[in-house]
């Protein structure tokens, strides 16, 4: 026996972990039970650290399939399942550090307006007033509950099963609004309803649909996804002089360090003044600009 399956059941029951996150570390440490000579259970250190060398030369890959190693060990730790943890002295590979791609205020009115006025554009244009306006992961917009619209606000339920409400100025209001009104009545709990087994609109479905919007809008489609909004929502806001801690509360970011990834594409007279300004005194912000 692997254990596999009680360390996953452990991150959903203890820590609430999201579908996504279970999925890719049931992968990631199946793929290395196969691998690892005798598995996952009669690994030693050097297993694994030949294991991670082997695999192709992504450091974000690498990255996370050691944290499930590491992760999955300190269960069994835990448990008492094993005496010897193989990955206790596991080192993770730097990330590479990429600046956030976004667009420019002037082409999300572009892509805004290409949306048009027909019943899908309607819809299309509400998904993308939500992408910019609340900086929604792509997730959370598709699996937006109509229950989850508040007077001017949205309740998202974002990763880890944590809730937070985010704010939406009356443009995106409104779009909503008329996208609610076409929709109707109909017996779907989502804001954006589908008749696939999601019940709902999928990701796929979405970054197409952005697709051609951006090629009605003139903007290369390779520049365009639901994470390229999020990220011009969070720069934009933050070029805008916004607090950055409110940023992190919107976007939903567990440690403010994430964050702080925006002040990477900010001109240098704006780095100074949310280094002199912001509550963290700059102490934190220094490290990352």
């Amino acid at each position: 026996m692997n254990y596999i399956e009680p360390f996953l059941e452990a991150l959903a029951a203890e820590r609430g972990r999201a579908r996504n996150t279970l999925a890719s570390y049931e992968s990631d440490l199946r793929a290395a039970d196969a691998a690892l000579p005798g598995g996952l259970m009669s690994a030693t250190d050097a297993d694994l650290g030949a294991y991670l060398a082997a695999l192709p030369d992504k450091a974000s890959t690498i990255s996370r399939k050691a944290s499930a190693l590491r992760g999955y060990y300190k269960f069994l730790m835990l448990e008492k399942i094993i005496k010897k943890n193989p990955a206790a002295d596991l080192e993770l590979p730097k990330r590479e550090k990429l600046l956030p791609k976004m667009l420019s205020e002037r082409e999300i009115e572009l892509l805004i307006s290409s949306a048009g006025d027909t019943r899908n554009a309607t819809r299309l244009r509400a998904i993308i007033e939500l992408l910019y306006a609340s900086g929604l992961r792509v997730s959370e917009l598709c699996a937006l509950p109509v229950t989850g619209i508040l007077s001017g606000r949205l309740l998202i339920h974002g990763k880890g099963a944590k809730e937070r409400i985010v704010p939406m100025h009356p443009g995106a209001e409104q779009a909503l609004a008329k996208w609610m009104e076409l929709r109707g009545d109909i017996d779907s709990k989502y804001v954006f309803p589908s008749n696939g087994k999601s019940g709902h609109i999928t990701r796929d479905g979405l970054f197409k649909i952005l697709k051609k919007c951006a090629v009605l809008s003139g903007i290369s489609p390779t520049r365009v996804s639901p994470h390229v909004l999020r990220h011009s929502f969070a720069s934009h806001l933050l070029a805008g002089g916004a607090n950055l801690r409110a940023i992190q509360t919107m976007l939903g970011h567990e440690d403010i360090a994430t964050t702080q990834i925006y002040t990477h594409v900010m001109p240098d007279n704006l780095i100074e003044t949310v280094k002199h300004c912001h509550p963290l005194g700059g102490q934190n912000l220094d490290k990352n600009i």
